[in-house]
């Protein structure tokens, strides 16, 4: 099943309901989702693997725990910075990404992040990275994964 973006525009207890729905159809009946959302905090709850994409291009995929748990794309970690934290004791510093996204249409050379990145170097620049694998079903397209 294809859900495009189908929480965004739900309350919390609604958007509740609707995941618990989701996942009592992905165990019952062995359904399996490709689940697609700005929102990682409700992707945790659904996915068992999360890609992450900039710009139409993959730019981070593992396992949803191995994203949430150890994000190594610089966009990446700037998104799981910005879902809240429920627990008003725990502080996390927010990664935050300067300036606008370029034109989709007329995307950057090199890395389409690096116009935003913070670890942009000269190759970012100019030669796209591809995916690679850094551990074990763990694939980044970036340079300098952290």
């Amino acid at each position: 099943m294809i859900a495009d973006d189908p929480t965004s525009m739900l309350d919390a207890t609604v958007k509740a309901s609707f995941i618990d729905l989701m996942l009592k159809l992905k165990k019952e009946f062995n359904v399996t989702y490709f689940f697609i959302t700005h929102e990682l905090s409700v992707a945790r709850h659904i996915c068992d693997r999360i890609a992450v994409m900039y710009l139409g291009k993959i730019v981070e995929t593992s396992s949803t725990s191995k994203i949430i748990s150890d994000p190594t794309h610089p966009y990446t970690r700037a998104l799981l910075s910005a879902v809240p934290i429920l627990d008003p004791t725990l502080k996390r510093e927010r990664v935050k990404v300067p300036g606008e996204p370029p034109n989709p249409i007329n995307p950057p050379e090199g890395c389409r992040f690096h116009p935003r990145c913070p670890d942009c170097q000269d190759m970012c620049r100019k030669v796209e990275p591809q995916l690679q694998e850094i551990e074990k079903d763990h694939f980044v397209s970036c340079y300098f994964p952290q």
